[in-house]
This record gives C-alpha cells, structure tokens and sequence, in this order.
C-alpha cells in the first residue's frame, strides 16, 4: 500500500498494515472541515453584496412596499402572488366606483398613478436590494405590481367592453394573464432591462413588460368590441 499523508495531530506516516479506525476517522473530519471551511469562502465571495437589515421605520415602510404588502413572502409564485394583489386592488376599486371621482378612469388619471407606484418602487426595490443582500431577490414584488397597474391603462381607450356584462372583469383577468405571460418571457427589450443594477434594474423589465401587455390587452379589447359590438 502506498504510504498516506500524515494527521493533523503529526502521527507520522502509515505503511503498509492495517489501519487504526480512529485515524481513519480523524482523516476524514479533517478532510470535511476543509470542504466546509471552501464551500463558506465561495459563498462569501459570489455573494452579490452584503445584507443589510432594515432599522428604521422608513426601511420597514420599504420593506412593506418592496414585498408588495408582504404578497412577496409566498411560498409558491411570489411574482404571480404580487401582480394578483395588483389586479385584486383595481378591480376592487372599480366595482366600488372609485375611479371616477379621482379622475382615474381616464388614462392620464391612471397614467399618474402608475407612475407614482413605478417611481415609489424603484426606491423601495433598491433599499431592499441592500436589505437582501441579491440583485433581484424573488421577495420582491413591487415591480410586478407597478407592471399590473400599467397593464390597465388604456381601459379608457376601449369604452364598449367595460359596458358589456362581466366586461370588466374579463379586462381584469385578461390584463392579468397577458402581463404574466409577458413577464415571464420578457421579449425585446424586456430582458436587457435586467442588466440595470440596484432599484431601476429590478423595477424597469417589468414597467416595459406591463407595457406591453397594456397595449395587448387593448388590442384584444378592440377585436372583442369589433366582433360583439358591430
């Protein structure tokens, strides 16, 4: 047998013979320590940046508004779970008729609140950068919901599908799906948004993707109102 390397504790050298169970033993807890003490440098050093864990009432405010209400800790889809709390709110909001009085059911009126909510996003989303310690940790979910809020802006645009029975709630739902499926593949130039670091860099693939579905789900209005309604 070929001689083995000494222990840590400097027994010597093994020949040939049988081996003490014992040395075994303590060869192999030197060789895991080893690994474990490399496995901890690695992780240090592909580390985005360091976390830095929110201390004051703005930076929970972020937080809260970062996690999208919290919708962001779900276990399963947080992403989805955030644009659902999204779609949740403005249809709440229309069926009780509060868009009216506050002017946002027109598109300038809903054009400046989506943009107060991607303004306001991308500051939460870049505290909670730090707070997490990613580039774009998946807790974070605010973006999806200002890409939600911009989805349902030309609602306006398409006023026959609203009057129809249960019309409202389709151009909920369907802004819901064409926003999801966008977001998820992200075509050009969703996806080299991503490049942007901190708060903008989370914030923009989003806005352009909730673009996007904004003027897919208003196309798919018009044909509805076209085929229903001429």
């Amino acid at each position: 047998m070929r001689n083995l390397p000494p222990t840590r504790r400097g027994v010597g050298v093994w020949r040939s013979g049988a081996l003490p169970a014992d040395a075994v033993a303590e060869y192999a807890v030197a060789l895991l320590a080893s690994w474990s003490r490399a496995v901890r440098l690695t992780k240090a050093i592909v580390s985005d940046r360091p976390r830095t864990p929110p201390r004051t009432a703005t930076d929970y405010l972020a937080l809260a508004w970062a996690t999208g209400f919290f919708s962001g800790y779900s276990p399963v889809a947080p992403g989805t779970a955030g644009s659902a709390v999204a779609a949740a709110l403005y249809y709440a909001a229309g069926k009780r008729g509060l868009f009216q009085p506050f002017a946002l059911d027109t598109v300038w009126g809903w054009l400046l609140v989506a943009a107060l909510v991607s303004y306001t996003g991308v500051w939460a989303a870049d505290r909670a950068v730090n707070f997490f310690g990613a580039k774009d940790p998946k807790e974070v979910v605010v973006d999806e919901f200002a890409g939600q809020i911009i989805t349902y802006l030309f609602l306006p645009l398409a006023p026959g599908v609203a009057q129809l029975n249960w019309g409202f709630e389709a151009w909920v739902i369907a802004g819901f799906l064409a926003f999801r499926a966008l977001d998820i593949l992200k075509p050009y130039p969703a996806q080299q948004c991503e490049a942007l670091r901190g708060g903008l860099g989370v914030m923009a693939d989003d806005i352009v993707a909730g673009i996007q579905a904004s003027l897919l789900t208003l196309t798919l209005a018009k044909l509805v109102e076209y085929v229903v309604l001429a």
